[in-house]
Order: structure tokens, then C-alpha cells, then sequence
């Protein structure tokens, strides 16, 4: 399948999508109540068979948190990149997709751990590297440690 018919496909489920094609893989920009049905049907159609979830992470915009999945259909050996916004810095929020890649279940509980993303319905989730008693997310912009050194 092109990113042609990808785009066609994904337009079809979600019509708000963006599409970005300037970098490496095609990128698809969704809003995070959308990414549940999406993933789900990305991993299900068997003409996409996006079956391996590669790349979970999170990137801190200060003004927003973009949640970032790079999948791969081992299959088509095709390869796209979701990202959905979420505006509220203050309590990000979004579906976990650990019950669709079991890879996930890891990798959300790093981005929780170090972004303070919370994963709903996420089974076990909890911080991975940090002490439980840790105040703060130091991946954040915002972050602040009193050990930092300011440049």
C-alpha cells in the first residue's frame, strides 16, 4: 500500500487528520480521542497490518505534550508515524494502547515516568526508573531540580 492509500484510509476513519510528508515517514496528526479507534483499526485491516509498534515516546512543546508512535506493518513493510496533541499540560491524558502491542505497556510507563503522561486503562501503570516518591516529571520543559545547572 503507498502512503497514498494510507492516506486515503485514515482521511476515511478520522477526517480531521493532518498528513505530513517532509520527513522520513508519513506523519499523521490526530487529536487523542481518536487514537484509540485508530490504532485499532491500523493493527486490525489487513491491508495495513501495522503489527509492530517500534517507537513510543513524548516530546515536551511547552505549550503542549505530542505523543509520538512509529509503526510497522512487518507484513507490507510499510511504516508511518501517529502523533496526537494533547493541550492540557496539567493533566495530560490519552488511551493506552497496551491491549494492541504488548510492547507498549513498557514504553508508556517510561513516557508516564518521566513526562507524567497518564495512560488510561494502562494495566500496570507506575513508575519504571524513578523512585516512587519522586515529586515532578524531568523530561518536562518546566522541570526544575536544584542540581540543574543553568547555562
Amino acid at each position: 500500500m503507498t502512503n497514498e492509500e494510507i492516506k486515503l484510509f485514515i482521511a476515511a476513519l478520522v477526517p480531521t487528520a493532518a498528513f505530513d510528508e517532509s520527513g522520513e515517514f508519513l506523519n499523521i496528526v490526530i487529536a487523542p480521542e481518536e487514537l484509540l479507534p485508530l490504532m485499532k483499526d491500523l493493527r486490525n485491516n489487513r491491508e495495513l497490518s501495522f503489527d509492530y509498534l517500534f517507537c513510543l515516546t513524548c516530546i515536551d512543546w511547552k505549550d503542549h505534550l505530542m505523543m509520538v508512535y512509529h509503526l510497522l506493518s512487518k507484513k507490507h513493510k510499510h511504516v508511518i508515524v501517529i502523533k496526537a496533541k494533547i493541550t492540557d499540560v496539567n493533566d495530560p491524558k490519552i488511551e493506552t494502547v497496551s491491549g494492541i502491542w504488548k510492547t507498549a505497556n513498557f514504553h508508556e510507563r517510561e513516557v508516564y515516568d518521566l513526562f507524567g503522561v497518564q495512560f488510561l486503562n494502562h494495566p500496570d501503570l507506575r513508575r519504571l526508573f524513578l523512585m516512587d516518591d519522586w515529586e515532578g516529571w524531568p523530561l518536562r520543559k518546566n522541570y526544575v531540580d536544584e542540581n540543574m545547572i543553568e547555562i
